[in-house]
């Protein structure tokens, strides 16, 4: 059983990517969807689709334009990392995002700072 299903999307992600695989899977939740959703927005992944065979699953499609991608969970469950909008720094320069648990849901720092939100850092990627 897996304790932490973000961690659990992210290894998957970065396996598949070491592995040259074109796409990989894993378990359907609301907030994974966000995350991979906010990932292929800024063109870190190519698309997800949600499949629904006996249980829901994530089909998500790895883009290979960035080829060193790195992805860092920040917050675990045994440890919460929260920040202040005014905390909020550029990831490597503005090519990265850190993805942001708000009050207004996920969101990457960029659009939490502007919105003056705070709240839980999910992961970092660059």
């Amino acid at each position: 059983m897996v304790t932490d299903s973000i961690a659990d999307l992210l290894t998957r992600i970065r396996n598949a990517q070491k592995a040259k695989k074109e796409n990989t899977n894993c378990r359907y939740s609301k907030i994974k969807h966000e995350i991979c959703k906010i990932m292929v927005k800024h063109g870190f992944l190519s698309k997800v689709d949600v499949v629904e065979d006996d249980k829901k699953e994530l089909l998500i499609t790895l883009n290979y334009a960035r080829p060193n991608l790195t992805l860092k969970r920040v917050s675990s469950p045994g440890q919460r990392i929260y920040k202040k909008h005014t905390e909020f720094k550029p990831v490597k320069a503005g090519l990265g995002i850190e993805i942001i648990s708000t009050s207004k849901g996920l969101m990457p720092q960029y659009k939490a700072f502007k919105s003056q939100l705070g709240g839980e850092v999910i992961c970092k990627i660059y």
